[in-house]
């Protein structure tokens, strides 16, 4: 994802947000709309959201140091996972319990006009920010479903505006139908009911976000085109013959960890082995422009090693024989 393009996604949300943020606390305070209250915390903790995922994106510019040597691309995922927890503990929980209080003890509205003409404006002004997010989607999704989107991309700016977005308006929606019926009605309980829809809505999209970015930090490898593209320009055809086997990690959206064996010629000179190190390694950048970090090993390929397969102990996660018995 492009720095950019995930920077003015966030900007439109963050001015929504703290636009309709102060509407529907003035709609609350003359109508004592409980769903007005919760979608009011709820575009106030959305504005933290974004204020987290700039400070995240800032942060990760840092140079590398001898302690970090690998930068501190991380910390645009660190900061998304924050945000997940933020939209589940103070916009989720707090919605679902004052929904809660508003179904066991209802009361009528007041000025009812001050929380529907907010959510009127709130509506549209979501509906800005989630076109925003959505046009800049587009540019990278391709032929990606949305949901494949959300799941396979590695900057987590874009799918967590476009879930945030995508929860305000259907929150909203709800909101507005809390409000319609308890006026239909003049019973206050359908405010209180569709407050716990949003709560309910919210901790849902908390748990998408918290389950995506976790993947995330956890360490995730190249998509399968990258991986492709990466393994063509590695073999040469003359003094890299195959890859043996290859690992790679996003260190970062925007940087790409690469460690690979590669079979060379069993009588090419050490001077023709580190050319083609250093060849496969162009290669690679100009294929892959995020590979940052590339480390090739040379090796002579053997069919009747291959034919064993993977060594489980040698492999990352694998297990430790050292540990036999403990």
């Amino acid at each position: 994802m492009s720095a950019s393009g995930g920077t003015r996604a966030i900007v439109a949300a963050l001015g929504a947000n703290l636009a309709i943020a102060a509407s529907k606390f003035v709609a609350f305070a003359f109508s004592g709309s409980s769903s007005m209250l919760a979608e009011g915390v709820h575009s106030l903790a959305d504005s933290g959201n974004q204020f987290l995922l700039l400070l995240g994106g800032k942060r990760a510019q840092r140079e590398a140091t001898p302690q970090h040597p690998f930068g501190f691309g991380r910390e645009r995922y660190i900061y998304a996972f924050l945000v997940s927890i933020v939209l589940f503990s103070i916009g989720g929980m707090f919605a679902i319990y004052e929904g809660y209080e508003k179904v066991v003890h209802p009361h009528e509205l007041e000025n009812w006009y001050w929380p529907v003409g907010v959510l009127v404006f709130a509506i549209i002004a979501e509906g800005f920010s989630f076109r925003t997010a959505i046009k800049e989607s587009n540019e990278l999704r391709g032929k990606l479903s949305w949901a494949q989107f959300i799941r396979r991309a590695k900057a987590p700016e874009l799918p967590v505006v476009l879930l945030e977005d995508f929860g305000a308006l259907i929150g909203l929606v709800l909101a507005l139908g809390g409000v319609g019926l308890a006026l239909l009605t003049g019973d206050g309980v359908w405010d209180g009911i569709g407050t716990v829809c949003i709560g309910v809505l919210l901790v849902s999209i908390a748990l998408v976000l918290a389950a995506e970015t976790k993947s995330l930090l956890l360490g995730e490898s190249a998509g399968l085109e990258d991986v492709r593209k990466i393994e063509a320009a590695i073999v040469d055809g003359d003094a890299v013959t195959r890859v043996i086997h290859m690992r790679t990690l996003h260190l970062g959206p925007e940087e790409l960890l690469i460690a690979a064996k590669i079979a060379v010629r069993h009588d090419d000179t050490a001077d023709k082995v580190a050319e083609a190190i250093n060849a496969a390694e162009a290669r690679i950048r100009a294929a892959v422009p995020i590979a940052r970090v590339i480390y090739l090993e040379p090796d002579i390929y053997s069919e009747a090693e291959a034919a064993k397969g993977p060594d489980p102990a040698a492999t990352p996660g694998g297990p430790n024989p050292h540990a036999a018995g403990h």
